[in-house]
């Protein structure tokens, strides 16, 4: 049976020849759509060859400049390479404020707050037709690199010399967010949505500023309505019908699919047996990284890997993962699931990793870094959320306790930069979460940034420290050490961009949790 997934890498393959084919009678239009198709299937190193070599060719080309700073800046987080690139541009095109808007943004990224700064400002003077775009587009730079207060006070003053612009209410309001003031941002939003009512990305920032303030009623409305993040693979599913609360699943074939990151997955798919309930046969798409999970977790749902799907397969409805609170009508937190922990380790599993645990307690698990990906998107929003072995070992030991590294990916490296206290690496054993949740299932505390593993720690009951981002994620909401989504967990959060001081913080509250913990486990 042909998979969903096989035209995709036909297509990446002809991609790659026609690479070739381009090279032999480029166009400035031609090059820089295919840069774009070759990043969108993840090829961007190819994107960065073709566009450099139509650079290498001609070097005083303002659009193959554009072409290759663009896809180095916006792909591959090469905000240096793409400095270099944009300041030649400017100077064969001094008065083209499109590339001075990108400049400045590229400036502010790669560290030159006072050169970006200072490039902006005279954007404004000079093309006061362009004040807007350049505003948005530098205000978003910088809450991207973790400075809200700026944006919020440039938004601001561009809001009273330019009212009625909703791509400035919408800009506001997600600085306010950044700023951890959500409450604050929804009255902007709402005025953003009055003036642009069906502006995807202005819908999706209402929506994630609802659900940071705790109105979640609303906000899982709103949230509904987003664009879906639809894969090569996911996009088969979105033929069919999408689920709403008021469908009558009885008798009915239902399949919810993995949309968004494998912490959304295992925070949201513990509303899943109230379709069962409800008389729905769930199906269960995921990556083959949470199969056997959610398959032992959950024995009355059918839990499959997403690419083994064939075409010819049908469902009477279909919905994300995410949008499960809203189909079974959460209100408030009082409807979150009372099942904790809702997902168990394999106990044959939990042995075999047992046995190769160091047998002193009390046995805390790390996770230091989010993946790291490739992408300026991803980078910048790496940079705020992870930390490195180095950085936060250093600020947690030494203490009386074995250490237990969590880490899956590349962040695994940084094992070999740390030379303080041992820390016990089973990772190249696990092959899927149900092998973290087993080695989880014999440790005392988990402490991680925000990841999937966080998640599965409070899922699976563990006591779980987080390490917040200044910029708290909606679902933590504005304030607070708890949270009603994982009652063992315990949030730590920085009140600046540097996790220096909330790691002080940790490291003094972890000593005072291990000696607790010496003092009811007594040493036989």
């Amino acid at each position: 049976m042909k998979a969903t997934w096989e035209p995709e890498k036909a297509n990446m393959q002809k991609l790659v020849a026609r690479k070739d084919a381009v090279l032999q009678n480029p166009t400035p239009m031609s090059v820089g759509q295919l840069c774009e198709e070759l990043c969108r299937a993840e090829l961007a190193g190819e994107a960065v060859k073709l566009s450099l070599e139509m650079v290498r060719r001609e070097p005083d080309n303002v659009a193959y400049l554009l072409v290759a700073a663009f896809v180095l800046s916006t792909h591959v987080f090469r905000y240096d390479i793409a400095v270099a690139l944009l300041r030649k541009a400017m100077l064969l095109e001094p008065d083209n404020p499109a590339i001075k808007i990108m400049l400045a943004q590229a400036l502010i990224v790669n560290g030159d707050l006072a050169g970006g700064t200072a490039l902006f400002s005279d954007i404004i003077k000079l093309y006061p037709s362009q004040r807007v775009a350049a505003t948005v587009q530098i205000a978003q730079v910088f809450l991207r690199m973790g400075y809200p207060m700026e944006a919020l006070n440039i938004l601001l003053f561009a809001v009273q010399q330019e009212p009625g612009q909703p791509a400035l209410y919408n800009a506001v309001g997600c600085a306010l967010g950044c700023l951890n003031r959500a409450g604050e941002a929804l009255p902007w939003y709402e005025q953003a949505l009055r003036l642009a009512p069906h502006d995807e990305g202005i819908q999706l920032g209402a929506a994630i500023a609802t659900l940071k303030a705790g109105h979640y009623a609303k906000g899982w409305e709103l949230f509904a309505q987003r664009a879906h993040k639809l894969t090569s693979v996911t996009k088969w599913f979105a033929q069919f019908p999408r689920l709403q609360p008021d469908n009558d699943v009885a008798g009915k074939t239902v399949v919810l699919f993995q949309e968004q990151g494998l912490g959304d997955t295992l925070q949201f798919i513990r509303f899943a047996p109230a379709l069962v309930a409800r008389g729905a046969r769930v199906t269960v798409a995921v990556g083959s990284a949470l199969v056997r999970l959610i398959s032992q977790s959950y024995p009355d749902l059918i839990v499959r890997d997403a690419v083994q799907f064939g075409l010819d397969e049908r469902y009477d409805y279909a919905l994300p993962i995410p949008n499960l609170p809203y189909v079974t009508r959460m209100q408030g937190t009082a409807d979150i699931p009372d099942t904790m922990p809702y997902l168990c380790a394999d106990p044959q599993d939990v042995a075999r990793f047992a046995a190769l645990l160091p047998a002193a307690g009390p046995r805390i698990g790390l996770v230091w870094s989010g993946d790291r990906r490739t992408s300026a998107q991803d980078v910048m929003a790496n940079q705020l959320r992870s930390s490195t072995l180095p950085v936060m070992a250093g600020a947690l030991t030494p203490v009386n306790a074995t250490l237990v590294s969590l880490q899956l990916g590349s962040p695994r490296e940084d094992m070999a930069e740390w030379h303080g206290q041992p820390v016990c690496d089973l990772m190249d054993s696990v092959t899927d979460m149900a092998d973290t949740a087993a080695i989880i299932a014999s440790l005392d505390l988990v402490i991680s940034v925000d990841t999937s593993v966080l998640h599965l720690a409070g899922a699976l009951g563990k006591p779980v420290w987080l390490l917040s981002r200044w910029d708290a994620c909606w679902r933590w909401l504005d304030s607070g050490e708890t949270t009603a989504w994982y009652p063992t967990m315990r949030i730590f959060r920085p009140q600046e961009r540097s996790f220096a001081p909330v790691l002080r913080q940790m490291g003094e509250a972890l000593q005072t949790w291990v000696a607790t913990w010496h003092a009811t486990h007594p040493t036989p």
